[in-house]
């Protein structure tokens, strides 16, 4: 069972949603995010980073910035900018990206199913970043950023979201990005309850995308629930944003590495040591990157030129979810062995790079000297996502890079 439900959503008038949405809080930098507020006072940037509003030598984490997030919100709602439904909706966000479309329920889910592993995880959180998104939602007293969740998709459910936008869409515009951003209001009781039954019938959901968010609404829910004399199961903190998209429409980049130094190696000696699990080819020179066209192959840019890099059969467990992954191929048979870079998330020599900056990022990096070679990635898929967390195991950490973003405050919800 998923349990899914309607709720009183924050939203913009319709002829401020344009401004109003914004990238979400954890792609911007905070001196990028203070760029783009300039002229624009009702960006939800002044929500998600209310750091843009207080002075720069401030901590991210100290009270005044989410205070000031705080009132920011207040802001917004008070001079008219949002408004809240009057009766719980559903609504659906559809996104076009080039041609690429997908189209999700926005929805609270369960904190009792998160727990329960009904909702499924496939990464770690970091302590500190999920208490900061704890203490965002507590002192907002809402959630501002929604969870990117799918599933497996359903004939039933693509049938009641196709019959929703047959009405008028609230918001349609395009973003500074070029993605296209279609946004509908479900306020039929008939509707809702079908598509509340719809994804009861569903064995489970995905996070794709905010595990950091999700497991802050359970640490709220759990803070409040010990507080709260009158406790119950269905108060609002109960439940957690989402938008909810089937699985054939995920669209997954590769996410990429950059890596400063050879570990003490000259050229040579690297190369000796990444043929001991890898076929190694040339394969073009700078502005000719190699794209791996399927799994178990690498690009690789070093010195002005590409390589083709192929796994040697019998180098990895195949039937292993997580080792067979390339992330972890990678991580195991070359960044680890021969680079020296134990754990990524701590080792300040390895960076990612998204792959909606494009392969040619990858050169401009190397060639600057910030980074001594790179490597592109083959993009993991949802099924090994889904296939992984089934097994109740985690990817390595930057496995997935998911676009076209969710777009911040066309939806709130208020705890």
């Amino acid at each position: 069972m998923a349990i899914v439900r309607s709720f009183k959503g924050l939203r913009p008038k319709p002829e401020f949603a344009e401004n109003v949405a914004s990238p979400p809080y954890d792609v911007l930098s905070s001196d990028e995010a203070r760029e783009r507020v300039k002229g624009n006072p009702i960006s939800f940037i002044h929500v998600v980073k209310p750091e843009v509003d207080v002075d720069p030598s401030i901590d991210l984490y100290d009270e005044k910035v989410y205070n000031k997030g705080k009132e920011n919100l207040k802001r917004l709602i008070d001079e008219g900018f949002l408004i809240q439904d009057k009766d719980d909706c559903f609504y659906i966000y559809r996104q076009k990206m080039d041609d690429h479309i997908q189209t999700g329920l926005v929805a609270v889910a369960s904190v009792d199913e998160y727990e329960r592993g009904k909702i499924k995880k496939h990464e770690n959180t970091r302590l500190e970043k999920e208490k900061d998104r704890a203490k965002h939602i507590n002192v907002l007293n809402a959630q501002a950023g929604p969870v990117f969740l799918t599933y497996r998709a359903t004939e039933d459910i693509d049938n009641l979201i196709k019959k929703v936008m047959d009405d008028e869409p609230v918001y349609d515009f395009t973003a500074e990005d070029g993605i296209r951003h279609t946004f509908f209001v479900v306020n039929k009781k008939h509707l809702i309850e079908e598509i509340k039954n719809a994804f009861e019938k569903l064995d489970c959901l995905y996070v794709a995308d905010g595990h950091h968010r999700s497991a802050a609404a359970a640490r709220v829910r759990n803070e409040r629930k010990i507080k709260d004399a009158a406790y119950t199961g269905n108060k609002e903190y109960n439940y957690f944003l989402t938008v909810i998209f089937p699985h054939n429409q995920m669209y997954i980049m590769d996410y990429n590495r950059v890596v400063s130094g050879l570990n003490e190696l000259s050229k040579e000696e690297f190369f000796e040591k990444i043929k001991e699990k890898f076929n190694v080819m040339e394969s073009g020179k700078k502005g000719n990157p190699y794209k791996p066209e399927e799994k178990h192959n690498f690009g690789m840019y070093l010195q002005g030129k590409w390589f083709h890099l192929t796994s040697k059969s019998g180098t990895f467990d195949e039937k292993d979810p997580v080792l067979s992954l390339d992330v972890s191929i990678l991580q195991e048979n070359l960044l680890n062995p021969v680079l020296g870079i134990e754990d990524p998330r701590k080792d300040k020599r390895i960076s990612f790079v998204g792959g909606k900056r494009g392969l040619g990022e990858l050169e401009k990096l190397v060639d600057s000297d910030a980074f001594t070679v790179a490597f592109s990635m083959f993009p993991t898929s949802i099924e090994e996502l889904m296939a992984i967390a089934d097994a109740g195991k985690v990817m390595p950490p930057k496995s997935t890079w998911f676009e076209p973003k969710l777009r911040s405050g066309l939806i709130t919800h208020l705890l």
